[in-house]
């Protein structure tokens, strides 16, 4: 199974619509956001897509975002943290800006994949035996390029796009 893999959109409406048309035109039919969408009409992008969805730090809207979110579709989740099976592969998510939660999922053993955000850098990372990506950021102040990912859980592989 592919899924997206974004974070840090950050209001930047042009990239956001970028991402969805390469995950429709790749089939992708599931993403993880790993926070900071940062207001709420950017859900309506997820229209069509199974949305997990995890809050960010700037995400000050955060209860209607989940909101509709949850109206969208009812495999949608919105929280803090995602704990969950994709295509029989566990998997986590978090934005990653409280301290140590990434770690702390990798030290439960229970997920194949960690996801996250907040620190706007790719990542692709092996610790304890659980694979941590962070996809990079979509928007934001930081200056790097701006990057999102394909990821095949099944087949461990991650496809990182740089936008141009």
């Amino acid at each position: 199974m592919k899924i997206g893999l974004l974070s840090d959109t950050h209001d930047n409406l042009s990239n956001m619509i970028f991402v969805m048309n390469t995950f429709r035109d790749r089939g992708i039919h599931t993403l993880i956001h790993c926070g900071d969408l940062t207001s709420l009409e950017m859900v309506s992008q997820f229209e069509g897509f199974r949305a997990i969805y995890t809050m960010g730090n700037m995400d000050l809207t955060s209860g209607t975002i989940k909101k509709r979110l949850e109206k969208m579709g009812e495999d949608n989740f919105a929280g803090m943290v995602f704990r969950g099976e994709l295509d029989g592969v566990s998997v986590a998510a978090t934005h990653s800006h409280m301290d140590g939660k990434v770690m702390d999922l990798v030290q439960e053993r229970q997920f194949k994949w960690v996801f996250h955000g907040h620190t706007h850098e790719k990542r692709d990372e092996l610790v304890k035996g659980v694979r941590i990506i962070n996809p990079g950021a979509l928007g934001g102040l930081g200056r790097g390029p701006r990057s999102f990912c394909i990821v095949d859980l099944s087949q461990g592989q991650v496809e990182f796009i740089t936008l141009p």
